[in-house]
């Protein structure tokens, strides 16, 4: 067993801590997001059925969101909390979050990709999917539910690699399955002309490979936490407290499948080329959205940590680099992409009425995301430090209460530009709120530091909705 990795979140100096821990994830879901670009890039310039293809697939990412969104309550549920043990020195509990943690994915990755499987056609009609669209849609997600253990497997697990002090180690799991799914991609596509089911086998074959050295890796003697059968017998407690702090990060993540049916649906009634731009401008928001998950997988292992060993000044520490560096990221990127929206949409299609209507609709779009880098830091940082009911509402608040109401209604007055104008103010507001009540609240949560890793399981059940 090795641990000196680990032991160096306790004691080297932050901001380098920070970013030899942040960038190796940023650089992995940077590499995580090709999975994504490649597949719409070569699908969107298919000869003859691009646009319709990559609006098909479009409508699936919001039932694959979902899917794989539950692997964010062992993630970012089970990860903070086995953090929080480790700077305690409870390695014993730590390896039983990770066994239950494993169990509760295969369990996620049955149940959600049969019930897709069997309402899979209704489902993507009821999302947004027209007469054109749904042969691919129901192509792509057909195949790429097979692989829903792989997919639930690498994200879940990943961030206990991570938690050990081991960034690089997550980091390479992921390019492998990157690069495979780049060499595949036109393969199976373009070479033995299998179309969007091409694409969706590339990937999960891909994720396959991204699995199996993620598992390597946790069953081996080089881990300082280890995956063993002894610990995969379900605990009600440990369940209970990876539910309670992961709910958070599993609304973060499953709402924007609820975003993306309620939009998809709103602008149907607009004409697929629409359907297809917010495809487009949804993966320019992943080129954002995406590194910050990195950033926040790098430090939330540094917070939790030293939430755990009681280090008060290196919490607050690990906060001011995280917020400081989230938010200009965020900023200089959304900016670059609302004055240059024609180069952004040219990634992904040559068709020139799907450029126009990008180029008119992503302005309004990304507005708001100007600043929501602020809500990334504030809100991962209530999930390392173990704060339930906080992060819940927080993860709420952006998509459910403000984006999904404002969707239904500003199209009445505004029309098309309604449906993106949504996402603008929502994600404005949001930031707002959430910086608003992390100013108030982080105080007193420093001031509670020397709960005991039980302590904070327990806590965290009695304050889950």
């Amino acid at each position: 067993m090795d641990t000196r990795y680990e032991e160096r979140l306790g004691t080297d100096p932050m901001l380098p801590l920070i970013f030899r821990m942040a960038l190796p994830a940023v650089a992995a879901q940077l590499v995580n997001l090709l999975y994504t670009l490649v597949d719409r890039m070569y699908i969107g310039h298919i000869p003859g059925i691009g646009t319709d293809a990559l609006a098909g697939v479009g409508v699936t990412s919001s039932i694959i969101i979902l899917i794989s969104s539950f692997s964010s309550i062992v993630g970012g549920g089970g990860a903070p909390l086995a953090s929080i043990a480790l700077g305690q020195n409870h390695r014993e509990r730590a390896e039983k979050i990770l066994g239950n943690g494993f169990v509760l994915l295969v369990l996620f990755a049955v149940i959600t990709s049969s019930i897709s499987y069997i309402f899979m056609e209704p489902i993507l009609l009821a999302i947004g999917a027209s007469a054109n669209t749904l042969p691919y849609a129901v192509d792509y997600l057909s195949v790429y539910l097979l692989g829903t253990l792989f997919v639930e497997t690498v994200v879940g697990l990943n961030l206990f690699i991570n938690c050990q002090g081991r960034p690089g180690v997550a980091m390479w799991s992921v390019v492998i399955g990157a690069v495979l799914n780049i060499v595949l991609d036109p393969l199976f596509i373009f070479v033995f002309d299998m179309g969007v089911k091409g694409a969706a086998l590339a990937t999960i074959l891909s994720q396959a490979c991204s699995a199996v050295w993620v598992l390597r890796f946790l069953t081996s003697q080089k881990a300082s936490l280890r995956l063993e059968r002894r610990y995969m017998k379900l605990d009600r407690r440990i369940v209970g407290a990876t539910l309670a702090l992961g709910l958070s990060p599993f609304i973060m993540a499953s709402t924007e499948s609820l975003v993306g049916f309620v939009l998809n649906g709103s602008l149907e009634h607009y004409g697929d080329i629409y359907v297809s731009a917010l495809a487009v401008m949804q993966a320019a928001m992943l080129c954002v959205s995406v590194p910050l998950t990195g950033f926040a997988q790098g430090f939330v292992p540094v917070a939790s940590y030293n939430y755990g060993h009681g280090d008060r000044e290196r919490v607050k520490a690990c906060f001011k680099v995280a917020v400081t560096v989230m938010f200009l990221f965020n900023f200089l990127l959304v900016l670059l992409m609302i004055l240059f929206p024609t180069l952004v949409s040219a990634v992904f299609t040559s068709d020139p009425r799907l450029t126009e209507t990008v180029a008119r609709s992503m302005p309004i779009f990304l507005a708001g995301m100007t600043i929501f880098g602020l809500q990334r830091a504030c809100q991962n940082m209530f999930v390392a430090l173990g704060q339930a009911r906080i992060s819940i509402f927080i993860a709420l608040l952006r998509k459910v209460i403000l984006l999904v109401p404002l969707a239904l209604l500003l199209p009445r007055w505004m029309g098309v530009t309604g449906v993106f104008a949504a996402e603008g103010i929502s994600d404005a507001v949001a930031a707002i709120c959430c910086t608003l009540i992390f100013a108030f609240f982080f105080p007193r949560i420093l001031a509670k530091m020397k709960l005991s890793c039980t302590d904070i399981g327990r806590h965290i059940l009695i304050t889950k909705m």
